[in-house]
């Protein structure tokens, strides 16, 4: 699964726009929007998804997943989860 924020941060490690990324993945200019539009994981056509996913990773973007360990290292985007305060 791909979030709608790691698609928008692997756009902008990047440096590329919404075009860029809907040229480079074959997919139409609105798909790539209504999927960076999504809350939370990216909603659209499975077809679709993997092809931006394949277009992020020919352009040097891993996205890494949940509890997904990053061996090759490099730079990537996670963000943190919340810090669990004690309960009483």
């Amino acid at each position: 699964m791909m979030t709608s924020a790691q698609m928008r941060a692997a756009r902008a490690l990047l440096g590329i726009d919404q075009r860029q990324l809907a040229d480079l993945s074959g997919v139409s200019l609105p798909t790539v929007r209504r999927m960076e539009a999504s809350d939370g994981n990216v909603r659209g056509n499975v077809d679709s998804l993997v092809k931006v996913v394949e277009a992020l990773g020919r352009a040097g973007v891993d996205l890494i997943g949940d509890d997904t360990p990053s061996p090759e290292g490099g730079r990537g985007v996670r963000l943190k989860a919340p810090q669990r305060r004690n309960e009483p």
